[in-house]
């Protein structure tokens, strides 16, 4: 006589497209993206350009702008081809699960960087004077003010990684909160 198994439903986020970080090896992230890219696998590697002095030259890179992370667009039940790829070490987890980041803070990264925005690491701050952008590619966003040679900058974070980047925003185009 066969018996059926009530198997638990998995939960509605499990089956749910959302954003993850995933954490790399250090200094693998570009092979990790484009072994994502060779399994049609939805990402984001956010990269800036750098000059670096060499020994006898300048030498233009592009570099990752979160340092040790790739954002993968997925739903948990499809993450094991992604869990595979060597140098990936494992999606970031808040108490045991894998933790999903907000839409909107990847959607608006991706469309600040499509449209030339300059950006680059900034240490991960939590105090200072917060503020939202009004307009321009980082609308809605909220950061902390810097100024900098009598530039306005703002510090925009990605609380579950503890990493920020900044940019040069115009006085006009950010409001106190």
């Amino acid at each position: 006589m066969k018996t059926t198994q009530n198997l638990p439903t998995p939960p509605a986020d499990y089956t749910e497209v959302r954003w993850y970080a995933a954490y790399t090896c250090s200094h693998h992230e570009k092979r990790v993206a484009e072994q994502l890219r060779q399994k049609s696998v939805e990402h984001f590697l956010p990269v800036y350009e750098t000059v670096r002095r060499r020994k006898d030259r300048r030498v233009r890179l592009e570099m990752p702008l979160f340092p040790g992370y790739v954002f993968v667009h997925l739903a948990l039940c499809h993450r094991l081809p992604v869990l595979q790829i060597p140098s990936l070490v494992q999606l970031v987890r808040f108490n045991g699960t894998p933790a999903a980041l907000p839409d909107d803070d990847i959607e608006c990264m991706r469309r600040g960087l499509e449209r030339g925005v300059r950006a680059e690491p900034h240490p991960y701050l939590t105090a200072g004077r917060r503020v939202q952008i009004r307009s321009g590619p980082f609308e809605g966003r909220q950061g902390i003010l810097l100024r900098r040679k009598g530039k306005l900058r703002v510090v925009l974070s990605i609380d579950l990684i503890a990493r920020s980047v900044v940019t040069d925003v115009d006085e006009a185009d950010v409001e106190a909160l």
